[in-house]
């Protein structure tokens, strides 16, 4: 499928979804990290024509990343006239929930800790808006490695982009015309005070990863089942227990 194209059914399936609930979604809610995923999924939710809020959520944001977004945000703005910008800090709130979690002092709990706060913010700005939660994450992260935070950064209401490979992502940046900044800058979740990027911790580049998704003979294919396996729990639905009532 080409580019342009995939980009117009992908918006068509977020207008379908939205027609299909009970009460349609008026609004559209993304959070903008100034990363690549993020911009190309809230650009194709400004494509809709439902009104979108564009949100960046700085707690303790690496000024380079933070910069990003809000550069993504005024291109928006600039050429859709259905979207909302919007900047929520959580410093403050962030800073307070680590003294009160003090005695349970994780660097990777906190780190999870922050995805979750912006997931709580953006669906008190979807409720508040007769809104959905659009996720940002991708086919690689979502169902290759589970690179991201169970309930947390995977606690949305449609993901747009869940089957898209990272290369099919910066594909369609391009092709929307994303700023070149973002197109080019070095993938991170953002979640780190040292600003680690997504191959720092994962061990392997997006490209590596999809290599070894597709050939199981690719020398990059034990790596990947390595980072894979601890985390196949994120991608299986929620264990319920059944009881058996008779």
């Amino acid at each position: 499928m080409k580019v342009s194209r995939k980009i117009e059914y992908i918006k068509e399936w977020i207008l379908k979804y939205c027609k299909s609930m009970s009460n349609e979604a008026k609004s559209l809610v993304v959070g903008v990290s100034g990363g690549i995923d993020s911009s190309v999924v809230s650009t194709i939710c400004a494509l809709t024509g439902k009104k979108t809020f564009v949100v960046s959520m700085p707690i303790q944001q690496n000024n380079e990343q933070y910069n990003l977004s809000l550069k993504h945000q005024e291109w928006l703005k600039k050429n859709y006239k259905n979207i909302k910008t919007l900047v929520v800090p959580l410093d403050t709130i962030f800073k307070d929930f680590q003294i009160a979690l003090s005695n349970f002092n994780s660097l990777h709990g906190f780190a999870n800790s922050r995805a979750r706060l912006r997931m709580t913010t953006l669906y008190q700005i979807a409720q508040s808006n007769n809104g959905l939660v659009v996720g940002t994450g991708n086919k690689v992260e979502d169902f290759g490695v589970g690179f991201y935070t169970k309930y947390g950064d995977g606690g949305v209401d449609i993901s747009p982009v869940g089957d898209c490979t990272k290369t099919e992502v910066w594909e369609m940046g391009k092709e929307l015309g994303i700023i070149k900044q973002i197109i080019d800058a070095v993938p991170t979740d953002g979640l780190w005070d040292d600003s680690r990027s997504d191959e720092h911790q994962l061990g392997l580049s997006y490209e590596n990863i999809e290599e070894a998704m597709n050939n199981s003979n690719s020398k990059y294919y034990k790596k990947y089942s390595k980072i894979r396996g601890p985390n196949l729990h994120k991608m299986k639905p929620i264990p319920v227990c059944k009881i058996k009532r008779k």
